[in-house]
């Protein structure tokens, strides 16, 4: 089959590789027939290129044809439509029965300290191949696979394996107050659907970000768009203060997380990380402060006194600084950590299921493109270029 590839920091390519089989009476075996481009793969794609393999399939927003079914499976059969969560879960360890699924405890990580395996995304998440391909093995599918309905097309649930649960929960870990305001950080993917989201249950949404067309789109949706380009993380507070009456959002969703445009000094440290050997950079990027916390700062800033935080960019510093003199005195609660995808899903479905396309998700991706054209698309997605906010592969 063919699949986007990893080969090094920047270089991804796709390759012939072997077909996937059944290994598990738990698997099945998926013809992928639509596949995410997510913020979190340009993290393979440079910063986290010490835990990666030559060799490495990526993706972990898949949806498709169930082709294969293991033994152990009842309720899939061969020609369901199915949507795949990005954490493997098994659904019965006492993690998944506390809605944790994110931690996982069948699937952790233990050598490396990291909670649920996750597909296509390195070593230190389990390294199981991802769904950038024309066909994927899932494991735990018994309890991981979502089954959708036929007719609606693919865009209609895809973004069910991440992009929703992710926002979703986001937007529940930011705990806005009936007639709130919530500040959403970042209007890429996730911060876009978070916005749509919070719109959806009523709420006033302010959203700051750098590009003008992801700046448009949240406001054509009905959100409060600013640009921060010329602001610094405490200016990003004084125009949420103006308006808010001088308070400071109810609620702030950091949707940024390392991406986020900020110390030039971070930026030359997490690119010289990558450089290094492996042996190296590996233990010093588990343990070593490499973010740029320009959009977190910006966060426990806008916030209001006794407000909360919710983090769903993705962070990679072991022992970055926070400013825990001001998070005490505001009194801030902080709430983070992967989307624990089966624990939102069954709500989100229904959602979708509804005739009315509510939260816009079959017009949310802005590209869709065969998986021949992952290399450039990866490097679009990366510069921001050409209005990419969220790129689709159709295997």
């Amino acid at each position: 089959m063919r699949a986007v590839v990893w080969h090094g920091s920047r270089d991804i390519r796709v390759d012939n590789v072997p077909d996937p089989t059944i290994q598990d009476p738990e698997d099945i075996v998926i013809r992928v027939t639509s596949s995410g481009l997510c913020g979190s793969d340009l993290h393979l794609y440079e910063v986290l290129a010490p835990f990666m393999e030559e060799g490495d399939i990526v993706g972990h927003e898949p949806m498709g044809v169930v082709e294969q079914v293991g033994s152990g499976i009842s309720h899939l059969d061969v020609g369901d439509r199915v949507v795949i969560p990005f954490n493997v879960s098994c659904g019965h360890c006492w993690m998944c029965q506390h809605d944790l699924q994110s931690q996982c405890e069948t699937t952790q990580n233990t050598e490396h300290g990291t909670g649920a395996s996750l597909l296509g995304y390195s070593k230190l998440y389990g390294q199981v191949p991802g769904g950038q391909a024309e066909y994927l093995r899932v494991p735990h599918a018994g309890y991981g696979a979502i089954k959708v309905p036929n007719g609606p097309p693919d865009d209609r649930y895809l973004f069910l394996s991440d992009v929703l649960p992710t926002a979703w929960q986001a937007v529940e870990y930011a705990d806005v107050p009936e007639g709130g305001t919530l500040l959403v950080l970042g209007a890429g993917p996730i911060g876009d659907m978070a916005a749509r989201i919070a719109l959806h249950r009523g709420h006033r949404v302010l959203v700051a970000d750098v590009v003008p067309e992801r700046l448009q789109r949240v406001a054509g949706r009905g959100a409060d768009a600013f640009d921060v380009t010329d602001l610094d993380q405490t200016g990003v507070g004084d125009v949420v203060r103006d308006k808010t009456d001088g308070r400071g959002a109810d609620s702030v969703i950091d949707a940024v997380g390392m991406e986020a445009h900020g110390s030039g000094g971070s930026k030359a440290a997490q690119k010289l990380v990558g450089l290094l050997p492996d042996r190296i950079a590996e233990p010093l990027m588990l343990k070593a402060g490499v973010d740029r916390l320009a959009a977190l700062n910006s966060a426990f800033d806008a916030v209001r006194r006794g407000g909360t935080v919710s983090v769903s960019g993705v962070y990679g510093g072991a022992t970055d600084p926070l400013p825990m003199f001001s998070m005490f005195d505001k009194q801030v609660q902080l709430r983070m950590g992967q989307a624990n995808v089966r624990r939102w899903s069954d709500q989100i479905l229904a959602l979708l299921n509804q005739d009315e396309d509510v939260l816009g998700v079959e017009g949310f991706a802005t590209h869709h493109v065969a998986l021949e054209e992952a290399p450039d698309a990866y490097e679009t997605f990366q510069k921001k270029e050409d209005g990419a906010v969220k790129i689709v592969f159709r295997p």
